[in-house]
């Protein structure tokens, strides 16, 4: 016959199987439930959107915007004073317009020297520009001596010229011109022997628009 069993220890069998109960019932642990839980995802930041700034309109260069330009220019030993006008208003210096120039030269030597100073040509090389880039350029302006050895331009003596630029592209906003001049002064006073000299110089003029 089995031992009675004691009211204590029957009453502790009772709340042990009935705390088993509970917990097999009830999963993971209150204490142990934050372990479980997903992290809050980290806060994403919006990009700021930013409004490209305008690019700015490149400004016309006009060599011209005060009526005249006067240039020196070396060649060599000899100092060339050049002026450049037009009898034209510049505003009606359109594309499709025919625009003169005037071009008035003497020359001289720094040092004092007294021989005499000849023009023997002068060229322009006319380069055309539109609002996105480069245009055909236009003939080249030329004038060549017609007296040899040139055309004196021994200071006080001068040379004065109108180089004429033809109707251009519609499209053109600006022209450049790239001038030579080529000289001959003596190698020594009344000399015949002549040495060649070369000045280069470099307009740019904005045409009118509507």
């Amino acid at each position: 016959m089995s031992p009675r069993t004691t009211p204590r220890l029957a009453s502790l069998a009772l709340a042990t199987a009935l705390l088993g109960g509970v917990l097999s019932g009830c999963g993971t642990a209150p204490w142990n439930e934050g372990d479980e839980q997903a992290a809050p995802a980290a806060p994403v930041s919006a990009t700021p959107s930013v409004t490209p700034s305008p690019t700015p309109t490149a400004k016309l260069v006009n060599d011209l915007a005060k009526g005249s330009a006067k240039r020196t220019l070396t060649a060599g030993g000899v100092e060339v004073a050049v002026t450049y006008y037009s009898e034209l208003a510049l505003d009606r210096w359109s594309p499709e317009a025919t625009k003169p120039l005037n071009v008035a030269l003497t020359a001289s030597f720094p040092d004092g020297s007294e021989q005499d100073i000849y023009l023997r040509s002068v060229e322009a090389r006319v380069d055309v520009a539109g609002e996105d880039g480069p245009l055909p350029a236009a003939e080249p302006l030329t004038d060549q001596a017609d007296v040899d050895p040139g055309y004196l331009v021994t200071e006080p003596s001068s040379y004065s010229e109108v180089l004429t630029l033809p109707a251009l592209d519609p499209a053109a906003r600006s022209v450049t011109l790239n001038l030579t001049y080529e000289l001959l002064a003596q190698s020594a006073p009344k000399s015949k022997r002549y040495l060649k000299q070369t000045a280069s110089d470099t307009l740019e003029i904005a045409l009118a628009t509507t």
